[in-house]
């Protein structure tokens, strides 16, 4: 009788020591984030962060991934701003809720365990959370034999912030004739990514190292630029409390985004002509003869944030914004709707 073979993990795809030569990386970029809060390390089986200095805190929290713009890491190889992308992303959803970020925790997946890869993401997301002040306290990476193809992975962040119960940003004292303050985004951010690879990609036949004229640089570097993060810039907003409403504008446009974060009866008037919007937009809309009210709906259109604010304290907080160094649009005003109104976002 012939012998069996005797089968180990890495027999079935899974290699532990590369997993922990990986794990090596993640703990020393990790413990550069950490706050005096923190107080467990990376590798336990739960993270430990203390809560203190707070008289009546709510806890926001938000998850969230990156979408099809991992797509344009793999094809271009780069995966050290891919982190960042999330991390700034799921700070901005708090942010809007008037949440300050307190620690961070990812999840990573991929098919084959490629420690440098996992060096260069864990780079991302320990310069986004180093950015925004919040520990990068833990999390998973997965090796997922026959799920992922070669050189693909998957990413998401999960992200917890605080805010003092009576600071908790609402909207529910905005009213009509208050003000929109645009902020502007860096292009696309995480949102269109499938409509815009299909366009440039497979429509377009672009590669991601073409130099695109109207765009100024290759299709890859525009894609890849960074989701930003408007934390620095509403720092000082909400500790004014200038801030009555704020809207992250992702998935959705203006068109779906701004009304999450309204009252009902109310809407928006927007002025389309009061902000430059970034050639990406234009260009993507050329290419595929995109309707108008689908493009409003899968792009940011340079605006990645929209606060309201009070007419009467306007001029303060664009005081507060020059101060932080941050450009921005007076976009449009909170209007009262008509009865039986089918949209909430009016565009002149």
């Amino acid at each position: 009788m012939a012998r069996k073979r005797s089968y180990r993990y890495k027999d079935a795809g899974v290699d532990i020591d590369a997993a922990n030569k990986a794990l090596d990386k993640v703990k020393e970029l990790a413990r550069k984030t950490f706050t005096r809060d923190v107080v467990t390390s990376i590798g336990s089986f739960g993270a430990g962060y203390r809560l203190r200095g707070w008289s009546n805190p709510v806890l926001v929290s938000s998850a969230d991934g990156v979408g099809t713009k991992l797509k344009v890491a793999f094809l271009a190889g780069r995966h050290d701003t891919i982190g960042e992308d999330l991390v700034n992303h799921c700070v901005n959803d708090i942010l809007v809720q008037g949440a300050i970020p307190l620690f961070f925790l990812d999840y990573l997946s991929m098919g084959k365990m490629n420690p440098d890869v996992v060096a260069q993401i864990v780079e991302g997301l320990a310069r986004g959370c180093a950015a925004n002040s919040c520990a990068l306290i833990g999390g998973e990476t997965a090796e997922m034999p026959g799920l992922y193809s070669p050189g693909e992975y998957d990413l998401a962040g999960f992200i917890v912030g605080v805010v003092e119960r009576n600071r908790l940003v609402t909207g529910a004292r905005v009213v009509e004739g208050d003000v929109l303050l645009g902020l502007p985004s860096s292009g696309l951010h995480t949102n269109g990514y499938s409509l815009a690879r299909t366009l440039l990609f497979d429509v377009a036949g672009y590669t991601v190292d073409s130099y695109v004229e109207e765009l100024g640089c290759t299709v890859g570097e525009e894609l890849l630029k960074v989701h930003r993060s408007y934390a620095k810039a509403m720092a000082g907003l909400l500790e004014s409390r200038l801030v009555k409403s704020a809207a992250h504008i992702t998935g959705g446009g203006v068109t779906d985004n701004l009304p999450r974060v309204l009252p009902e009866g109310l809407g928006a008037r927007i002025r389309t002509s009061a902000w430059p919007v970034p050639p990406i937009f234009p260009f993507l809309r050329k290419l595929g003869r995109i309707p108008l009210d689908d493009y409003r709906r899968t792009f940011n259109l340079g605006i990645g944030m929209i606060l309201v604010v009070s007419p009467r304290l306007q001029k303060a907080a664009q005081l507060v914004l020059d101060r932080a160094g941050e450009s921005y649009y007076q976009i449009g005003e909170v209007i009262r709707l008509p009865e039986k109104a089918k949209e909430r976002v009016i565009y002149e």
